[in-house]
């Protein structure tokens, strides 16, 4: 699985693991352990999860899947904006770290961002874990260009190691001024990773749309693979899909091993035009 270099010098695979809606019916329990089983064993080794995700079912789902091979796995996970606050932010952390049977967070984010709690106060209370021992690096989901820069410009807030949007063919409003920025910023040897959620779209919309199933034809593939090709042709990308079945999960994995062609690139370019104003990013 090809890898990525975080801020703080960890490598991480490009292509990890969703988990939004997991943990949500105990029926299903066994299906989405064992879909996220399959997915480590095939080099997704990192897997996204939240404290939002069935108030905390998705958590312990994840700590069934990692169970006995903790050290093979980077764990994201979530916290609530109205937790984000330096007395709450610890309590957070330590729910979620009982949850997921682990000692320590390899990557925690700020779910998204809400006005009532001051950045530098969060920031403050990140690397208040950090110091501790309870995360090894932290970071944003949701956050805009605006947004980045306010934190850019709070003391320690250039520790932010990722920011995790929403990013798929039908949605490219980053392409317009935050994906650029990042990239001259990691010319200047900071490398704050961009995670691309819901990379194949929502339900089968996406996924159901001529040109895209053209081309997976072409290729002799499917159209998710193609449209997480799509996602992962930019550096500094990494791309979490939610599978719950084995067939979707070998689906995900052999997507880095697609090459899209000039053609196709140029053909969805047509179909899902790149943004040439700036607009609100959505939040999911």
């Amino acid at each position: 699985m090809k890898a990525i270099e975080l801020s703080d010098g960890e490598h991480v695979p490009v292509l990890g693991q969703g988990t939004w809606r997991m943990g949500e019916n105990t029926g299903a329990h066994k299906d989405e352990v064992a879909a996220l089983r399959l997915g480590i064993e095939l080099g997704m080794t990192l897997i996204d999860t939240a404290e939002m995700y069935g108030e905390g079912g998705a958590e312990k789902v994840v700590a069934d899947a990692i169970e006995d091979q903790r050290d093979r796995v980077f764990v994201v996970t979530k916290v609530y904006p109205l937790n984000a606050s330096r007395t709450e932010l610890p309590k957070a952390c330590e729910r979620s770290l009982k949850r997921l049977r682990i000692d320590a967070i390899d990557l925690y984010l700020l779910h998204w961002r809400e006005r009532q709690t001051r950045l530098v106060e969060t920031v403050d209370a990140f690397e208040n874990l950090r110091a501790a021992g309870k995360i090894k690096c932290w970071g944003v989901s949701n956050f805009d260009l605006d947004d980045m820069n306010e934190l850019w410009s709070v003391e320690k807030g250039t520790n932010c190691a990722a920011n995790q949007v929403l990013y798929n063919l039908a949605n490219r409003q980053i392409e317009f001024d935050l994906l650029p920025l990042v990239h001259q910023l990691s010319t200047l040897n900071y490398r704050p990773i961009v995670m691309a959620y819901s990379p194949v779209g929502h339900g089968r919309g996406l996924l159901e749309n001529a040109t895209l199933t053209k081309i997976a034809e072409r290729h002799g593939t499917t159209t998710s693979q193609i449209a997480l090709a799509w996602v992962l042709r930019q550096p500094g990308m990494i791309a979490i899909p939610k599978a719950t079945n084995e067939k979707h999960v070998r689906d995900n994995a052999r997507s880095i091993e697609t090459k899209l062609t000039s053609e196709d690139f140029a053909e969805l370019d047509r179909e899902f035009p790149a943004p040439k104003s700036k607009k609100p990013l959505p939040m999911l």
